[in-house]
């Protein structure tokens, strides 16, 4: 397994493997709130556009750690086929419109309320910190399909080598640095971990402002 000091050396080692696409003029869309970092970096050496695309975990009762699917900021929705067959549809239908409430939240608080930027005809970069289950990067995935992207990348810094064969079945390039034979967690892969605050983001998206 690689190790990265933070975030923000996984973004600057993630960018380095993404610079095939600068030509393209991407848009770069981070999964707040680990993906921000990351996605900064990459879109500033890409000198990309940046943005937020909202998707949240759909998480069980009884281990909210865990999840069974993931909706995205259009309702985009994606249930792990098996837990699409045992669980109960209403408590399912409970949990998803909880997370849409947490979404707008989101939006609001980490994008002031705007649309994101659009994506109809574009190269989308889509990266997180790290991708364990694969849920919240399905489920922008799907958003980037059904708003017509002309092509989808997932990038991250590491996930199983079973989630990065599954991406590459849907996606139409994955790049992932790091596919550790027996992946447990993201957070293993950092030397620094910690959850992102929303403040933090706000200031990542100020900076990239800044500098752009």
């Amino acid at each position: 397994m690689m190790i990265f000091k933070d975030r923000s050396d996984a973004g600057k080692h993630l960018a380095r493997a993404l610079m095939r696409y600068k030509e393209e003029h991407p848009l770069v869309l981070a999964i707040p709130r680990g993906g921000t970092e990351v996605g900064y970096e990459v879109a500033k050496a890409l000198d990309a556009d940046f943005d937020l695309l909202i998707a949240r975990k759909l998480p069980f009762p009884d281990n909210p750690e865990s999840g069974f699917g993931a909706v995205a900021e259009d309702g985009s929705l994606y249930i792990i086929p098996y837990y699409a067959e045992i669980l109960d549809p209403s408590l399912i239908a409970s949990i998803v419109e909880y997370q849409k409430e947490e979404i707008k939240r989101r939006i609001a608080r980490l994008r002031g309320g705007r649309e994101l930027t659009p994506v109809e005809g574009r190269t989308v970069i889509l990266v997180d910190d790290g991708i364990a289950m694969g849920s919240t990067m399905r489920a922008a995935l799907d958003y980037c399909r059904r708003n017509g992207t002309a092509k989808v990348v997932v990038a991250a810094p590491v996930s199983s080598p079973q989630v990065k064969e599954e991406f590459e079945k849907i996606a139409d390039d994955v790049v992932i640095l790091s596919t550790p034979p027996y992946f447990r967690a993201v957070a293993e892969a950092y030397e620094r971990w910690y959850d992102v605050s929303d403040e933090e983001v706000l200031q990542i998206m100020q900076r990239f402002r800044s500098g752009h």
